[in-house]
């Protein structure tokens, strides 16, 4: 089972990658009218959550760069940012390096538990590293499809 949800993880990964790939640059800071982000903050925003909810909860130490909690970590928006964010050339990057680091870190510990149990935002609680792993495909989706829904705000 670990090897299909590893699977499922670079399925998810790629086209989040192929995404963030296709999209100019130019675009990417625009936020439209009804958001508070932008593209930049999204594809940044998955990266971070995805490092937190493998490495932060479980008591690993993260390696993305510190400025990604700073500029994407929940609750922040573009509008309160202080200094450049990262490239999407560097987003991209992390991406691709975060699922080939989290598919070393992961078989063997679906079942571990968190040293203490991860609560998120929406209230739901998490008690294995698997858990949240799995929460984290879902937390992407949502992100891409705000992605699709900015990119089409900006292209209107």
């Amino acid at each position: 089972m670990e090897k299909t949800i590893l699977h499922h993880m670079e399925v998810v990964r790629e086209i989040t990658v192929k995404s963030i790939n296709r999209i100019p640059e130019d675009i990417v800071d625009i936020v439209p009218i009804g958001f508070n982000n932008n593209i930049r903050w999204n594809f940044g925003h998955i990266a971070f959550i995805q490092e937190k909810l493998v490495y932060g909860v479980s008591g690993e130490k993260m390696s993305l760069p510190k400025e990604y909690e700073d500029f994407f970590s929940a609750g922040t928006k573009p509008a309160d940012w202080k200094g450049t964010p990262p490239s999407l050339a560097e987003i991209s990057a992390i991406l691709t390096e975060q699922t080939e680091r989290i598919k070393e870190f992961v078989p063997g510990r679906f079942s571990e538990k968190l040293s203490k149990p991860f609560t998120n935002r929406a209230g739901i609680t998490f008690e294995t590293l698997g858990e949240t792993l799995l929460f984290s495909f879902y937390h992407e989706g949502m992100h891409m499809e705000t992605i699709k829904r900015v990119y089409r705000a900006i292209a209107n």
